[in-house]
């Protein structure tokens, strides 16, 4: 397994890193362990996770997956041996069941999260807390185009860096970073934090895929130059780049099957490119999903990609694209398609 340095923190994460969302919906607190044990025996030392989840998200099983962490952190004893991450909600019309529906990036939400977080996970700090999503209106989650909303009235970044700068004093979190971020907010928070100073960030969490390079442009350079590196989430797709959809198959509980509102990887598109990369790997005698994930752990702005199963074989799988180098031809192929459909799932 190798390992990268998280942004300018001293800190060494593996490039594989164990995502968690589907547990507490998908999966049962048996399987979320067996997947950490596997995920730990295999070299991986960074685990991602989030107040919001399992997903998609509900009443009924909010925090359930930060609960299953905590219980295996307090059976096997290695939190030293753990590089863990969570993140905050942000504002939102539709989580009326987290803090009576009035979340945001301020100093009470934050801090009120973080508590909340730390006895689910049965820790005494967590080592990167992410904001989940910016809390002014802006492109993301599948939104390429940003629209202005005259009457928002977002909390400023520098009351959000002031709470992560006192949650780092007081030692219940190590470092901070952005996910679902712009250009401008990511540079935004690191020149504000460069002027106080306050804290910078050390990584962006955003998508990034076969079917969404969208982070190329404008993020990757923020990446290089500000040493904030890419922590990518959906590398498959939800599953899509694997094939196993394809030809409208539909395989039992597997997430695009259970959840069909995520339809940005079923357009005409989206089900063109995966084709063509799924023709690609198999002429090259490689596993479609492995070919995938290969491509975006091996991209210079990434510090670590975020893999989710919901069985132990997937997951071993998934893995073992830490050991994966393409070939030039293999590039050049995955090029040629991105040229002829560029993003289609975005």
């Amino acid at each position: 397994m190798e390992y990268r340095k998280l942004g300018h923190a001293d800190i060494d994460v593996s490039v594989i890193c164990l995502g968690t969302m589907t547990w507490g919906e998908q999966n049962s607190e048996a399987e979320a362990h067996q997947q950490l044990d596997i995920a730990m025996d295999s070299g991986i030392n960074f685990i991602d996770t989030a107040e919001m989840y399992p997903v998609p998200p509900n009443a009924e099983t909010y925090g359930l997956t930060e609960q299953y962490i905590g219980t295996w952190l307090n059976k096997r004893g290695d939190r030293d041996k753990i590089v863990l991450a969570s993140k905050v909600v942000s504002r939102s019309d539709g989580l009326s069941y987290i803090r009576d529906g009035n979340t945001c990036l301020d100093r009470k939400n934050i801090e009120t999260a973080v508590d909340a977080s730390l006895k689910r996970l049965q820790t005494d700090y967590i080592d990167l807390y992410q904001l989940h999503w910016p809390d002014r209106n802006t492109n993301y989650f599948g939104k390429l185009g940003f629209e202005q909303t005259p009457d928002e009235n977002p909390i400023s970044i520098e009351v959000t860096l002031k709470a992560m700068d006192d949650l780092i004093k007081s030692g219940k979190v190590r470092h901070f970073g952005l996910s679902n971020e712009t250009p401008w907010g990511a540079m935004s928070f690191i020149n504000l934090a460069e002027q106080k100073p306050l804290p910078l960030a050390v990584s962006i969490q955003n998508p990034y895929s076969l079917l969404n390079r969208t982070y190329e442009i404008g993020m990757a350079e923020i990446s290089h130059r500000e040493n904030i590196g890419l922590l990518a989430y959906s590398p498959l797709g939800f599953g899509a780049l694997s094939g196993k959809y394809l030809s409208n198959a539909r395989p039992e509980n597997a997430r695009l099957t259970k959840y069909e509102y995520f339809t940005r990887y079923s357009s005409g598109n989206a089900i063109r490119a995966i084709e063509a990369y799924v023709d690609i790997a198999k002429r090259h005698g490689l596993d479609p999903a492995q070919m995938a994930l290969a491509y975006v752990n091996n991209k210079p702005f990434l510090t670590s990609t975020i893999i989710g199963a919901t069985n132990a074989e997937q997951l071993k799988t998934n893995i073992a694209s830490a050991d994966i180098t393409l070939s030039e031809e293999v590039l050049q192929q995955i090029e040629a398609v991105h040229e002829a459909i560029p993003n289609p799932s975005p």
